[in-house]
């Protein structure tokens, strides 16, 4: 495994709870928008809102579709959306620190 792929995972979460923060979205939809951003497959995405709902993170509801069948719509709950800003700032102080050290490196000078 890759480091990217390390990477990809850690931020995932952080990823889909601000898509759906923004607006509701169903499964494939948060594919194709993490995607534009993040390459990630498919099927890591599915067991990740699972998870979301059986925490109380999200909700789901069915909305009809003019393209097939009704869509699992993916919401946020007050937990959701609390539980988001938390990684949000978390991560904002990451990458910063991050950030820091890599500035201050301790690499050879070329």
């Amino acid at each position: 495994m890759d480091i990217n792929t390390q990477f990809k995972k850690g931020v995932l979460e952080l990823c889909v709870l601000v898509l759906i923060q923004k607006h509701d979205r169903y499964g494939y939809e948060l594919a194709e928008a993490v995607s534009e951003h993040v390459e990630v497959a498919e099927g890591a995405l599915y067991p990740l809102l699972r998870r979301l709902v059986k925490d109380g993170y999200c909700t789901t509801y069915l909305q009809e579709s003019s393209e097939g069948p009704p869509r699992k719509y993916y919401q946020l709950t007050p937990e959701g959306l609390q539980y988001s800003k938390e990684l949000i700032t978390a991560w904002n102080a990451f990458v910063h620190n991050v950030a820091n050290l890599i500035e201050q490196g301790e690499f050879p000078k070329e």
